[in-house]
């Protein structure tokens, strides 16, 4: 696979900083409320099942740093939610529920990642493929 090492650091990185942050939202559900200047929720556990989810990415990117051959998948998973958040984010502040300052939530959790996990499907998804041809024989 192309560039090996370079995907391996950025899933290994991935994985480390998903855990990382899926604690921190655990512990303090209310830290991007406080910071963004908007109102605290009603029900902060909400976020805290967010912090969870995003914990478990993390644990799902170490595992394609430790086969990356296999990775094709579970990365393509990650990659879309990396483009689903934004636009999510996009929408509420467009109709003014969240404020701008939230959107660093969004340039660590998924823009930084979009272009290392692309270039990790580009280069994995020959491997994805050959993989897939055997699969229905």
């Amino acid at each position: 696979m192309k560039r090996k090492k370079l995907h391996r650091i950025t899933f290994i990185l991935a994985g480390i900083y998903n855990i990382t942050w899926g604690l921190w939202v655990s512990i303090d559900p209310t830290w991007l409320f406080r910071f963004a200047e908007m109102p605290i929720p009603t029900y902060p556990e909400i976020f805290v099942c967010v912090g969870m989810i995003v914990g478990l990415y993390g644990v799902v990117y170490l595992e394609i740093a430790r086969k990356l051959e296999k990775g094709f998948v579970l990365a393509l998973v990650g990659f879309i939610g990396k483009i689903l958040g934004p636009m999510g984010i996009f929408y509420y502040m467009y109709i003014g529920k969240w404020t701008f300052p939230a959107i660093i939530m969004n340039v660590t959790n998924d823009f930084i990642w979009l272009i290392p996990f692309g270039i990790y499907l580009y280069d994995s998804f020959p491997y994805f493929k050959k993989d897939l041809e055997g699969s229905f024989e």
